[in-house]
């Protein structure tokens, strides 16, 4: 059995209510289920080995003050409560969550700060070396291509090749919203991040380093090959696949729910389980 080595994995929620506090650094919260599951899938004492895991979270940055909101102007007064707590913990989530320049920038770096922070515990608890996989749900994967295209076009910066994620393998975005983003652009501005792992050797690196994951019920999740000329180049060096599943059970893969079951769903399960033990075999980087 060739040798295994160590792999670091950042996992990040999106929109929706995850919780108003900050959390401790080495939380499990709102992956919870996916955790619990890899750790079976894979034997815990193995995954407890190799496998570094760090949620990043930044739902907090927004959930106190949109509950206090609804508390304030709505509690007791409006209507359809359910439907208007879904449109404030989650499509005010992607309408807060912008670029701005200058002193009007507010949501925007205080969650990318979240990244950093969490990147750079990350590369204490797995030793800066190791391949890094990172798993986005929702609008995450929006943030961390954010990100990463921030940092590729040097608009900010970062002090290690790990938090610079050129050490990253891959990721998977399961539920993503990218497209719906790209609208406020001319066409032709549409653009996609390039691989970030160019610190592993070329003959190490694997394709496609990007799955995207839909519920074909998922009224918020959506493929991205056709999301733009970048996204399509990267789709015909087969560097992305989209890949349509059915997430949930028998309550929620057949209606909008299904955005939320991906956490508990089996095929998020298997794909995350291969793109890490694909990786466990590329061994230290740089």
């Amino acid at each position: 059995m060739p040798e295994e080595h160590r792999v670091a994995v950042a996992v990040i929620h999106g929109m929706g209510s995850q919780g108003d506090r900050p959390q401790a650094a080495n939380a499990v919260s709102f992956s919870r289920d996916l955790y619990t599951a890899l750790r079976k899938r894979m034997g815990a004492a193995r995954f407890d080995t190799l496998v570094g895991w760090r949620e990043i979270f930044w739902s907090d940055i927004l959930q106190e003050r949109q509950q206090s909101y609804m508390d304030r102007a709505l509690k007791g007064q409006a209507n359809w409560m359910g439907a208007r707590d879904f449109v404030m913990h989650r499509l005010a989530d992607a309408a807060a969550y912008r670029w701005e320049k200058g002193d009007h920038a507010y949501v925007y770096p205080q969650v990318h700060a979240r990244v950093s922070n969490a990147i750079a515990h990350l590369e204490v608890v797995t030793g800066g070396r190791a391949p890094l996989i990172v798993l986005a749900h929702s609008l995450g994967g929006q943030i961390i291509s954010n990100h990463i295209w921030d940092l590729q076009r040097k608009y900010t910066t970062a002090p290690t090749p790990f938090q610079r994620f050129e050490t990253m393998a891959g990721m998977i975005t399961f539920g993503c919203n990218i497209p719906v983003f790209t609208f406020s652009c001319k066409p032709d501005d549409v653009k996609a991040i390039e691989r970030p792992g160019t610190a592993i050797p070329v003959g190490k690196r694997f394709n496609p380093w990007w799955v995207n994951l839909n519920s074909r019920n998922d009224i918020l999740g959506m493929p991205l090959a056709e999301a733009g000329d970048g996204y399509a180049a990267l789709a015909a060096r087969e560097e992305l696949r989209d890949r349509w599943i059915s997430a949930g059970n028998v309550l929620t893969a057949w209606n909008p729910l299904s955005h939320n079951a991906y956490w508990a769903d089996s095929d998020v399960h298997g794909s995350v389980v291969a793109m890490i033990e694909k990786s466990m075999q590329i061994g230290p980087v740089g």
